[in-house]
């Protein structure tokens, strides 16, 4: 890992990564327009390492934790893509069925980070399900770029059902109490709000920054909200004040938190962008919202 710390990188170097991290710059656009912040010590490729996830070392929940049952399956998607891999995970000790929670990755497919994320949401009490909508093209290929990639190459509206599929194969599997919830992340965070008006019984869901449903749709949420926005995410967070009256104007059930000064990407703790006040304050606020509608 680079010896660079967050503090000396700008604010403009991030919103960078964010326009490269979403498809809006090229490889070499994004290393061109670093190169203009490369002074000092500061060259390109120490700015590039520091910036790309490190999952090596940021994992918080091992794959063969003790205290979880957790290991991939795959699940139909008659509308999507056939069969999907997921990862399922659940707490051993569980006593009598327990609420679900589907957990949606970033726009790269399901990577080491969301495995991570689908433990933790299991450590807390539920069985979770953590897709890969990559499965079609091979699954998640190992690396972020490549995920992203491929990811690009998926049909939005399959991908689509294929969440939806996760949803009603955990709301039947044997071990889950029939009340299904969604956290998701960037991309996830929109498939969230997709859920919520798609979904009539979905029991909750949770976006942090994701963009947000055609106004027209809010009437059709029936699933209370918990929405997570990043104040520096200008491109997502702007859409929110018309997302609130919308909600607001149909009688909707919902919380925000905006988090000051932190990025897109905050509660990603494999990148520079994490801010850890923040995600554990997001994740808290987030298992406690699902323990009151899944249990």
């Amino acid at each position: 890992m680079s010896q660079i710390k967050k503090e000396d990188i700008k604010q403009e170097v991030f919103d960078l990564y964010d326009d490269y991290a979403h498809s809006r710059l090229d490889r070499r656009d994004f290393v061109q327009k670093l190169s203009l912040y490369a002074v000092g010590g500061l060259t390109v490729p120490a700015i590039m390492s520091f910036l790309m996830p490190d999952y090596k070392n940021n994992i918080q929940i091992k794959a063969d934790d003790p205290r979880l049952d957790s290991g991939y399956i795959t699940y139909p998607s008659p509308k999507g893509g056939g069969n999907i891999k997921g990862l399922l995970s659940k707490p051993k000790d569980a006593k009598g069925k327990l609420g679900g929670i589907i957990v949606v990755h970033e726009n790269r497919g399901l990577n080491p980070y969301i495995e991570d994320v689908g433990r933790r949401a299991a450590l807390a009490g539920f069985i979770s399900l953590a897709p890969d909508a990559l499965t079609p093209l091979g699954g998640y290929p190992g690396t972020d770029d490549a995920g992203r990639e491929m990811q690009s190459k998926r049909d939005p509206k399959e991908m689509q059902e294929d969440f939806i599929a996760a949803f009603e194969y955990l709301k039947n599997h044997k071990d889950c109490n029939g009340k299904v919830g969604v956290v998701g992340f960037c991309f996830g965070g929109g498939i969230a709000n997709m859920m919520a008006v798609r979904v009539p019984d979905l029991a909750a869901a949770v976006p942090f920054y994701g963009s947000q449903p055609a106004a027209e749709d809010v009437p059709k949420i029936k699933a209370p909200l918990m929405l997570h926005y990043a104040s520096l995410d200008t491109r997502i967070t702007g859409g929110w004040p018309a997302y609130e009256a919308a909600l607001k104007a149909n009688g909707k059930k919902y919380q925000a938190f905006i988090y000051d000064n932190v990025n897109h990407g905050f509660h990603n703790d494999t990148t520079p962008r994490y801010d850890k006040a923040a995600a554990e304050l997001a994740w808290s606020r987030t298992i406690d919202f699902f323990k009151e509608n899944l249990k």
